[in-house]
This record gives structure tokens, sequence and C-alpha cells, in this order.
């Protein structure tokens, strides 16, 4: 099953998207200029192979719904998402409003 969902941070909104997969789950918030991401993403793979494409992006693990990923600090950060000052441990709902 996938769900899209508006999420409202400090009245800025952003798409929430959970996709359930065979025992796991996939989890991003996101706008247009970049996303948080359970720990499913590839945080080394953008900065090295994709670099050209200066995607804006963070990682959390351990998460479990689109609340603790939210709350949980970042474990890594693309160095675009660095660019913008986004920081590794930085709150997920923090590193989106940076991305407004």
């Amino acid at each position: 099953m996938m769900k899209m969902e508006p999420v409202e941070i400090q009245g800025k909104l952003f798409k929430a998207v959970t996709v359930d997969l065979p025992k796991t789950k996939l989890m991003a918030v996101t706008n247009e200029k970049g996303y948080i991401m359970c720990g499913a993403l590839d945080v080394g793979l953008l900065n090295a192979k994709l670099k050209d494409r200066k995607v804006i992006a963070g990682r959390a693990v351990g998460v479990r719904s689109i609340e603790e990923l939210l709350e949980a600090p970042l474990e890594s950060v693309t160095v675009e998402a660095e660019k913008m000052g986004i920081t590794k441990g930085m709150p997920g709902k923090e590193a989106l409003l940076k991305m407004v």
C-alpha cells in the first residue's frame, strides 16, 4: 500500500509518502527543494555518483512512522543539504524548514 498525506510544520506544507513493502516501509517527507527519508536513502550514492544532481536530502535511521521521521535526528545529509545549513544530528522537521 502507498499513502500520501500533507504535513504542516510551522505553517509550511510538505508531502509525506509512505510505501509498505514486504518486511519494511519506505518513508519520506518532501517539498519542491528537498526531502528527508528513512534509512533506505543512500546519501553516499547521492554525494558521490549523483553529485551533479545537487540533491538536498537527509537520512534518519530506526524510524517507523512519519512522526518519528520528523522528530528523529538525521544520521547523514547530502553535501547540498549542508550548504543550506542542514547538519547531521538535526531533527528532521528542522531540516525541512531549512528547505523552505
